[in-house]
């Protein structure tokens, strides 16, 4: 088996694009949630709550016949990637482009702006805002195919369009193809691009925060008073290699990939199940060779959804017991979807560089339906720990856990 090494990462957020940026906002107490006026035509949507990043612009760089096929969702995890090549000092570098290098990456959906447009055709019969490109930039492998046509990579395309775990999936799947010898680079991660029609969807399940005219306070991951997710947006890249290749090229560790968990529930298209989840956990923690309490951090999945939130501690609990400290960076950020899985791995690794880790904002009280844990509040924590798990959990049932370790 190979050994997996995170040697570059990239992200655009609503919060910045760097991890002192974020780390800033973290510490302030700043979320990027915000009302949503431009939602108010929507009659139909109760919340009016989003996170979204103002006034995104590409890189300047960017050639018009490379726009062409990129939505703003592939516009993201493009720029997220660039990001991390770069930081991997590998932009440019020939060696991405021999076929040794690959993709994983997906998103919920492909731009939803295409998906309008395509159906307004359907409907209507009008092909007003139609083009060649407008399926390139609504399919469901858009991200993980302009990535990798992007940078003329010609190493395997894994899409992974799976909702709130596509970042997650994208990072496993790359671990796992590398980890058996099957290319020794690749690209990993999910985006997001921000959407009424998201929203919509939880409305409809009754589970977004309608705190509209109090957006510091919302979303409350697991605590009592939580009232609903908030959607936001964003990417994060990864580029995984394989450990000798990365040495050998001398490039610089920021961590390794240890373990990867991912099944599914078999029960219910909505609603998580305790018992799956903690499997996965658990998969991650065989797939490592390590014990459970060798884990000094979990970063939740924390969607403040009552469902969600209750059974994603018990299954916490379960595995870890009342000991493991606990947060969710949903609270800064909303829920990113399809980037969450990316961006909170990123984060994950970057506070267990620092061995400081950022609360949960807004948790004031917690649930007293949620199982008992350390949940991180008000301040950052100070924890020494060489292993850190990130979890992500979706609408399919569908459950996954990475562990990261400190490079050696």
């Amino acid at each position: 088996m190979k050994r997996v090494v995170v040697t570059g990462m990239g992200g655009v957020t609503a919060l910045g694009n760097t991890w002192p940026q974020i780390r800033q906002a973290f510490s302030r107490g700043r979320s990027a949630v915000r009302t949503m006026p431009e939602w108010d035509r929507h009659t139909e949507l109760n919340t009016r709550l989003a996170a979204p990043i103002i006034d995104y612009r590409h890189p300047a760089h960017w050639q018009r016949k490379q726009l062409r096929s990129l939505g703003r969702v592939s516009q993201l995890c493009v720029d997220a990637a660039e990001r991390a090549l770069t930081d991997a000092g590998l932009l440019g570098d020939p060696r991405i482009q021999s076929g040794a290098m690959g993709v994983a990456c997906g998103s919920s959906t492909g731009s939803t702006e295409d998906v309008r447009a395509l159906a307004s055709l359907i409907m209507h019969g009008e092909s007003q805002g139609v083009s060649a490109n407008t399926y390139v930039r609504m399919m469901p492998h858009t991200t993980a195919a302009n990535v990798g046509i992007f940078f003329g990579l010609k190493g395997r395309i894994i899409p992974t369009s799976s909702a709130c775990t596509s970042g997650s999936q994208g990072i496993g799947y790359a671990y796992e193809a590398i980890k058996y010898g099957l290319i020794p680079m690749m690209l990993a991660g999910g985006g997001e691009e921000l959407c009424p029609s998201e929203a919509y969807v939880f409305d409809s399940l009754y589970a977004t925060s309608q705190r509209n005219q109090a957006p510091h306070t919302s979303p409350r991951p697991y605590d009592q008073d939580r009232d609903g997710l908030v959607i936001g947006e964003g990417a994060g890249m990864f580029v995984l290699e394989e450990r000798d290749h990365a040495l050998a090229r001398g490039a610089r560790l920021y961590a390794e990939i240890v373990g990867f968990g991912s099944n599914s529930d078999g029960a219910h298209i909505t609603r998580p199940q305790s018992d799956t989840m903690q499997r996965a956990m658990a998969l991650a923690i065989e797939d490592a060779g390590i014990h459970a309490d060798q884990i000094g951090y979990v970063n939740g999945h924390g969607t403040a959804t009552e469902q969600g939130d209750i059974a994603e501690s018990h299954a916490t609990a379960a595995l870890f017991g009342n000991r493991i400290a606990i947060s969710s960076q949903k609270s800064f950020l909303g829920h990113t979807l399809g980037a969450c899985g990316a961006l909170e791995s990123w984060f994950s690794i970057a506070m267990m560089h620092d061995r400081s880790f950022a609360p949960t904002l807004n948790l004031e009280r917690v649930d007293s339906r949620c199982a008992e844990l350390d949940y991180l509040q008000h301040d950052w924590r100070t924890i020494d720990t060489d292993y850190v798990m990130n979890n992500n959990f979706a609408f399919g049932g569908i459950n996954t856990s990475l562990v990261f370790r400190k490079p050696d």
